[in-house]
């Protein structure tokens, strides 16, 4: 008899271990593809701040003008970086990048001098850098504006098509997490189901038999996301032993964003979960609980 009390007495408790292991998978692979969203988008805007925007000046230009150039594009806002290269500089180069020396056929550097800069990532499409060249070109100072046009509609239709393709991974995923967090939840809460109907049937009320297994939900949802967390973060920490440029596309403050929006989710579909759980049994008849 006491054997018999005792095996539905453990049988009577919610799983609460697997409701953990459950929600603390769901949300390593949401992490993870969380963490790959925001690498992605790292890395097109890597590519896209490294564009090159050449502004070649004329032959004449003074000192005085020059400088003034070099002020003005080092002012405008979609200007990360820039360099300006002399003529001296840009022969050196030329010759660096394998190209034979002029010297015995011209007696003068044909190479302009030029400021090169690089764009902030959001100025990185056609329209904008067309509108820059023809505002840079209006100055006197300046003979041509280049940029690799083809490079730059390239690098736009892979970040957006993969934009977008992340993004309907990202919807769907969510959607999956939902629904599995959600059917955990149930499983877990089913071996409540008698528990709550008797504290109504005492005259319990609906916030009094509510708020321990709210709580309970608040605990798992929280140690779920922060083993998940944990997890995420040991593979991240491994992959860039193994990649060290990763390193150099890392935002911390994105990875702490991503971090607690999964203690968000994991508290907040537990806590949803639960309660719609408790509600449901509460509606339910005696019988239809057997």
């Amino acid at each position: 008899m006491k054997s018999a009390e005792k095996g539905s007495s453990t049988r009577s408790k919610p799983s609460y271990f697997m409701a953990i292991l459950g929600i603390t998978l769901v949300l390593i692979i949401l992490g993870t593809l969380g963490w790959i969203i925001i690498n992605a988008n790292k890395i097109g805007d890597y590519y896209k701040e490294n564009v090159e925007v050449r502004v070649f000046l004329r032959e004449n230009i003074s000192s005085k003008d020059s400088a003034l150039l070099v002020n003005y594009i080092a002012s405008r806002p979609y200007v990360k970086s820039y360099e300006y290269i002399t003529k001296e500089e840009a022969r050196t180069e030329f010759i660096s990048d394998g190209n034979d020396s002029w010297k015995n056929i011209l007696e003068e550097n044909p190479l302009p001098a030029s400021i090169d800069f690089k764009l902030r990532n959001q100025y990185m499409n056609s329209d904008t850098l067309a509108n820059i060249k023809t505002d840079l070109e209006q100055n006197i100072g300046v003979n041509d504006v280049q940029y690799p046009t083809q490079l730059v509609s390239s690098i736009n239709n892979f970040v957006n098509k993969l934009s977008l393709i992340l993004l309907a991974l990202a919807v769907g995923c969510c959607i999956i997490a939902i629904v599995l967090i959600d059917n955990t939840i149930k499983l877990a809460m089913f071996s409540n189901r008698f528990l709550i109907k008797t504290m109504q049937m005492v005259g319990a009320t609906r916030g009094f038999i509510s708020k321990p297994l709210i709580g309970r939900a608040i605990v798992n949802g929280a140690l779920s996301a922060l083993i998940a967390i944990a997890i995420i973060f040991g593979i991240i920490s491994f992959l860039e032993n193994y990649l060290p440029e990763l390193t150099a596309i890392k935002d911390t403050r994105l990875l702490v964003a991503l971090f607690l929006l999964l203690i968000l989710i994991g508290i907040g579909i537990s806590v949803i979960s639960t309660q719609r759980s408790v509600l449901k049994y509460l509606k339910m008849k005696l019988d239809d609980l057997y």
